[in-house]
C-alpha cells in the first residue's frame, strides 16, 4: 500500500511539471511518470498478496467495513485496498497473581473476595482461552483487539467474587475448592461463548487466608488426621485380639481332642515306635524302657 501511494504521488507530480522544453526541470517529466507507473504497479501487486501467519486469522476491513469472511493462515490474493487485521486464535494465557510481574498486570493483581462468613480471601488465578475463528470478525466489530481488557479480565474477576459469597472460607480452602472452581468455570464459559471466546481451562492456583483463620483450619485438619489415625490403630488392635482369640480357641480344641483320644495302649505303641527309631540311629545311645512289672529295662549301644 505504501508503494502504491508513493507511486500515485509521483504520477501527480509528473503531470504538474511544465512541459515547456525551455524549463530544465521538464526533462524529468517522462522519467518521473514511468517511475510513478512502476511504483503503482509494484504497489498493486504487493498489496494483492497477503500472508497470514500460523496460529492467526486475517479479518478484512475495507473503508472501515469489517468483512465476514476470514483468511486462514497462508498466502492469499485480496483486494489491494483491503486492510488485514491479524487475530491470534491460539490458546492464550491470562494470569492474575499477587506475585509482582507474574501476570499481565504489574504489581499485586490477585483477586480479593468475601466469603459467606465475612472473611476476605486472596486468589491467584490463571485462565486458558482462545478466540473462536468464525467469530473473529464480530469480535473486531463489537469489541476490538483489546478483548483481554474489555471481556476476559472484568468478567473473570466479577464472576469469582459473585460465586465466592456462597462458600465459607474453610470450605474454599479445603473440601469445596474443586466445586467452586467448576461453578465459576460454567458462569465464565457461558459469557465467553456469547462474545466469541472459548474458555478452555480455569485454574485456581493459590488461596491465601488470614493467618488466624489459616492456623485454625490447619489445627482442625490435624485433629481430623489424628482421629483417623486412632481409628486405624483401634481397628488393628481389634483384629489382633480376634486373631489371638481364634488361636487360643484352636489350642483348646486341640488339647481337648488329644485328651479324649489318648489311652495306655496308644501311649505304649507310640513309645515302642520312638524307641525303635532311636535304636536304628548310628549314634551312641542309652535307652531306658519301662515294663509292666514296674521296672526299667536299660539298653546301651555304643
Amino acid at each position: 500500500m505504501f508503494l502504491l501511494i508513493v507511486g500515485l504521488i509521483v504520477l501527480l507530480a509528473s503531470r504538474n511539471l511544465p512541459s515547456n522544453p525551455n524549463f530544465p526541470i521538464s526533462q524529468f517529466q517522462m522519467p518521473m511518470r514511468y517511475i510513478g507507473i512502476g511504483l503503482v504497479a509494484v504497489g498493486i501487486f504487493t498489496s494483492c498478496f497477503k500472508q497470514i501467519d500460523a496460529g492467526q486469522v486475517g479479518v478484512q476491513k475495507l473503508f472501515g467495513n469489517i468483512q465476514d469472511n476470514i483468511l486462514e493462515s497462508g498466502l492469499h490474493i485480496v483486494n489491494p485496498l483491503v486492510t488485514i487485521l491479524p487475530l491470534d486464535v491460539r490458546t492464550l494465557n491470562y494470569t492474575m497473581s499477587g506475585i509482582h510481574d507474574e501476570g499481565q498486570k504489574s504489581g499485586d493483581d490477585a483477586i480479593r473476595v468475601l466469603t459467606s462468613d465475612g472473611l476476605e480471601l486472596t486468589l491467584d488465578l490463571t485462565i486458558l482461552y482462545k478466540v473462536n475463528k468464525p467469530d473473529a470478525p464480530r469480535i473486531i466489530r463489537e469489541i476490538g483487539t483489546n478483548y483481554e481488557d474489555v471481556i476476559v479480565r472484568p468478567i473473570t474477576r466479577t464472576k469469582i467474587r459473585d460465586n465466592a459469597v456462597f462458600y465459607a472460607a474453610v470450605d474454599l480452602y479445603s473440601t469445596k475448592r474443586e466445586e467452586f472452581q467448576q461453578r465459576i468455570y460454567k458462569d465464565i464459559d457461558a459469557i465467553f461463548k456469547q462474545r466469541g471466546l472459548i474458555l478452555e481451562q480455569l485454574l485456581i492456583r493459590n488461596i491465601t487466608l488470614p493467618n488466624s483463620v489459616k492456623s485454625t483450619i490447619e489445627s482442625k485438619i490435624n485433629a481430623e488426621q489424628e482421629a483417623q489415625k486412632m481409628q486405624y490403630v483401634l481397628q488393628k488392635e481389634k483384629q489382633e485380639a480376634e486373631r489371638k482369640r481364634v488361636e487360643a480357641q484352636g489350642i483348646a480344641d486341640y488339647q481337648r481332642i488329644l485328651a479324649s483320644g489318648l489311652s495306655d495302649k496308644l501311649l505304649q505303641y507310640e513309645q515302642i515306635k520312638a524307641m525303635k527309631e532311636l535304636s536304628q540311629s548310628q549314634n551312641s545311645k542309652v535307652i531306658i524302657m519301662g515294663n509292666k512289672a514296674g521296672g526299667n529295662v536299660l539298653i546301651s549301644d555304643k
